[in-house]
């Protein structure tokens, strides 16, 4: 193993790491900075800075307890919006039917597209709710 490497990897440990808010602000303070360069005020320049410096910080971090607190919270505040995009990447996969969540448990129920006004039955909770397909 390189030397560097193992260098790296000794000064690592014990330290939180990338994890997903980590790697949103750093994509975030590279997305603010490559704008700056049509918009040209500084103050984007420095939210950037801002941005990327906290995720070096959180990478950088030993306090693991909080930092995960502070991921899991993030990925909470997004997970509406993955969740419905990958409900819209199934749908347009499927064309042949229609994506529903259960209003009870969240499940993802399919039915076949064209039949009108239905009563669907979640399969995990047995809730009947009614959708139009």
């Amino acid at each position: 193993m390189n030397k560097w490497v193992y260098k790296i990897q000794r000064f690592m440990m014990g330290r939180n790491g990338m994890d997903f808010l980590s790697l949103f602000l750093w994509i975030l303070s590279f997305f603010l900075t490559f704008i700056h360069l049509f918009i040209r005020k500084n103050f984007i320049l420095y939210m950037g800075d801002a941005f990327l410096l906290i995720s070096i910080f959180r990478i950088l971090s030993k306090n693991l307890t909080q930092r995960r607190k502070e991921n899991q919270a993030f990925l909470k505040a997004v997970n509406p919006v993955t969740e419905r995009i990958r409900t819209m990447q199934k749908q347009k996969k499927d064309p042949d039917h229609r994506y529903y969540r259960c209003p009870k448990c969240r499940q993802l129920v399919r039915v076949p597209k064209g039949r009108g006004r239905i009563e669907i039955t979640c399969p995990k909770c047995q809730n009947i709710f009614e959708k139009k397909s």
